[in-house]
C-alpha cells in the first residue's frame, strides 16, 4: 500500500494515549466486526509473551481502542474510554491468553471471534500512527490495510480452476488475490465497494462458494488499480523537482507544491480538495489546543493540568526569552494534556508523538497571522517528509523507540518551519535531516506505562530540536548526510535497539523505583478503561 498524508501521517483524528495501540486496535476491530456481520458472541485476544503488548495493551489503551471497534464505533467516539463497559453491555464473552507464539511483530493480535454458526480467526499487525495491516485470515494469507473495500469469497479446496486476473477483470475489482487456508481457498477481491453475490455467482460455481464475507475501508484515503506517485523518497523527490522546476521555467518549488503533487496522484483529489482537507485537520488541532488550555482532568494519569501554569509564567514575563518558542512549548504542552485526558486529537504522526508538529505549526501561523489555508500548506510540506519516513520505516516506537515517534515528528516540524519562512525543498528536508540526526537512538520508557513521562518532555524536545534545525538550514548549514541515509540509520540503529527500550515499559525511566511506585498507585484508580 502507497503512503498517504491523511492516512498514514497526518491522522487519524482520534482518542487515547497511543495511535499505534488505540486507532490501529479499532481499526483491527472494525474490520474483523464487519467480517462476522457484527454477530460476535464470544472474542479471544492472544498476544505473543515477546512483543509489546502482553505489558501495555491495558495502560496505553489497545483494549479500549479494540473494543471500540468490536462495537463498530469511529476513534473519536465520545464513549471510546468505556468502551470495556460497553463491550459487556452486549454480552460478548472476552477472553485475553499469552504464549509463545513466534510473532515478528512486536504489535500483533491474534483474534479468534465465534457465534453460533462461524468462527474467525484474525492475526494483524498494528505498523504505527493508527496504521495496520491483517495479514492472515483462517490460515490464508492476506494483506489487509483499510484502504479497500474487502470481499471474501470463501470456496472449497478442491475447486483450484481460478485465475486471478480473470476475476480481477470480469468483476471490474482493483485487486484480487488466492491463497490457501483452514481446508478452504479463499479469494479475496478488493475494490471500491462490495461484490456482490449474485455477480460472483455469475464467475465462480455457486456450489463450491461457502461463505462470502465483507469489510469496509477504514482510511480516509482509498487505495485503487494501477495506483502510482511521483516518487517515494527524498532524492527521488529532489529529482522530480529539479525536472519540474526547469521544464516550467521556475525558480524554485516548495515543499508544501511537491507534497500537492505527490497526495494527489495518491489521492485523486484535487489540490484545493487536499488544502482543504488539512485546513479541517487544522481546526480541529486549534480546538484542541483550547481545550487544553482551559484545563483538563483524567484520573488515570500521571500529569495534571499544566499548561496553564506555563501560560501564566509566559505571560507574566517569569521565563527566559524564548520568543516563539515558548508558545509552542506553550501549545505542546496542552496538546499533550488533552491527549491524556482521552479529548480529541490528531495523530501527527503518533498520538505518543501528537504535539511538536502541530504545535510548531499552529505557533508560527499565528505569529505570522497565517490563514488556516497557508497553515495547511506547511503541514502538507512536513508531511511530505513524513511519508518518505513511513515508506522506507516506521512511526512505531514498539519498532524504533521514539526516534521512531518523536525524531520523525521532528523532522516533519522542522521542514514545516522552513517552509513557512518560504525556504525551498532540499532547504527544508536538510532541515528535516537534522533534526532526526540529532534523536537518533532516543528511546521509548514511558513511566508508570502511560504515554505521558517523558513523551510530553521528547516532544517539546522535538519542536525546540526543529526550531533549531529550520534556523541553521535557513542560514545556510550543510546537513552533511541527506534525508533517506538519515532515514535508514535511524531504522538500523532501530534494529539494534533492546526490546526493554521500545515501548514495552521494561527499561529506562519505567522501571526506576519512581515509576513502579506511581504505576501501582495508577492501578487501583479504578478508571483505566480496561
Amino acid at each position: 500500500m502507497l503512503v498517504s498524508i491523511f492516512n498514514d501521517v497526518v491522522g487519524p483524528v482520534m482518542r487515547g494515549p497511543s495511535s499505534s495501540h488505540c486507532a490501529a486496535a479499532l481499526r483491527i476491530g472494525r474490520i474483523s466486526r464487519d467480517l462476522m456481520k457484527g454477530e460476535i458472541d464470544h472474542v479471544l485476544v492472544q498476544f505473543d509473551l515477546g512483543g509489546s503488548l502482553p505489558a501495555t495493551h491495558q495502560s496505553q489503551g489497545s483494549d479500549m481502542g479494540l473494543f471500540g471497534g468490536l462495537l463498530g464505533w469511529e476513534a473519536d467516539d465520545d464513549r471510546l474510554p468505556d468502551s470495556g463497559e460497553w463491550l459487556k453491555k452486549t454480552g460478548i464473552d472476552l477472553e485475553f491468553e499469552y504464549g509463545n507464539y513466534g510473532d515478528a511483530h512486536p504489535n500483533t493480535y491474534r483474534l479468534t471471534l465465534k457465534n453460533n454458526t462461524r468462527e474467525l480467526q484474525v492475526i494483524a499487525i498494528s505498523t504505527g500512527g493508527g496504521m495496520f495491516e491483517i495479514v492472515e485470515i483462517n490460515g490464508a494469507k492476506v494483506s489487509i490495510g483499510g484502504d479497500f473495500d474487502e470481499t471474501l469469497v470463501w470456496v472449497s479446496d478442491q475447486f483450484d480452476d481460478l485465475d486471478p486476473q480473470t476475476l480481477c477483470d470480469e468483476l471490474g475489482a482493483d485487486q484480487v488475490s488466492i491463497s490457501n487456508g483452514n481446508d478452504l481457498t479463499l479469494v479475496h477481491v478488493q475494490g471500491q465497494a462490495e461484490f456482490v453475490r449474485e455477480r460472483i455467482n455469475t464467475l465462480i460455481s455457486e456450489d463450491t462458494i461457502l461463505q462470502v464475507d465483507h469489510a469496509t475501508a477504514v482510511l480516509p484515503v482509498r487505495s485503487r488499480k494501477e495506483l502510482q506517485v511521483p516518487f517515494q523518497s527524498c532524492d527521488a523527490m529532489l529529482n522530480y523537482a529539479e525536472r519540474y522546476r526547469g521544464e516550467n521555467n521556475l525558480r524554485s518549488i516548495s515543499l508544501c507544491d511537491l507534497a500537492l503533487h505527490y497526495e494527489s496522484a495518491r489521492s485523486g483529489l484535487g489540490e484545493a480538495e487536499l488544502i482543504e482537507k488539512m485546513c479541517g485537520i487544522v481546526r480541529i488541532l486549534r480546538s484542541s489546543v483550547k481545550q487544553g488550555l482551559a484545563g483538563t482532568s483524567y484520573e488515570d494519569r500521571v500529569l495534571g493540568f499544566q499548561s496553564g501554569g506555563f501560560q501564566k509564567a509566559m505571560d507574566s514575563g517569569q521565563l527566559l526569552d524564548g520568543g516563539i518558542l515558548n508558545r509552542m512549548v506553550l501549545y505542546t504542552s496542552a496538546l499533550m494534556e488533552v491527549k491524556s485526558s482521552m479529548g480529541v486529537i490528531v495523530a501527527a504522526p503518533t498520538a505518543g508523538a501528537c504535539a511538536a508538529f502541530p504545535a510548531a505549526c499552529l505557533a508560527i501561523g499565528e505569529s505570522r497571522q497565517l490563514s488556516d489555508g497557508e497553515i495547511a500548506r506547511g503541514m502538507l510540506a512536513g508531511g511530505l517528509v513524513g511519508v518518505f519516513i513511513a515508506t522506507h520505516w516506521s512511526f512505531a516506537a514498539e519498532v524504533g523507540g521514539c526516534q521512531a515517534e518523536g525524531g520523525s515528528a521532528s523532522a516533519m516540524s522542522a521542514a514545516a518551519l522552513v517552509t513557512f519562512m518560504g525556504g525551498d525543498a532540499a532547504m527544508a528536508c536538510g532541515a528535516a535531516s537534522m533534526s532526526m540526526q540529532n534523536m537518533l537512538g532516543l528511546i521509548c520508557d514511558p513511566v508508570a506505562n502511560r504515554v505521558e513521562v517523558p513523551c510530553l518532555g521528547k516532544n517539546v524536545l522535538a519542536v525546540s530540536n526543529a526550531l533549531s534545525a529550520a534556523n541553521m538550514s535557513l542560514a545556510g548549514f550543510d546537513a552533511v548526510i541527506p534525508l533517506d541515509e538519515t532515514i535508514a540509520a535511524a531504522k538500523a540503529v532501530a534494529e539494534r535497539m533492546p526490546r526493554e527500550h521500545r515501548c514495552t515499559a521494561l527499561g529506562g525511566l519505567a522501571i526506576t523505583p519512581t515509576s513502579l511506585a506511581i504505576q501501582k498507585r495508577l492501578e487501583g484508580c479504578g478508571n483505566c478503561g480496561c
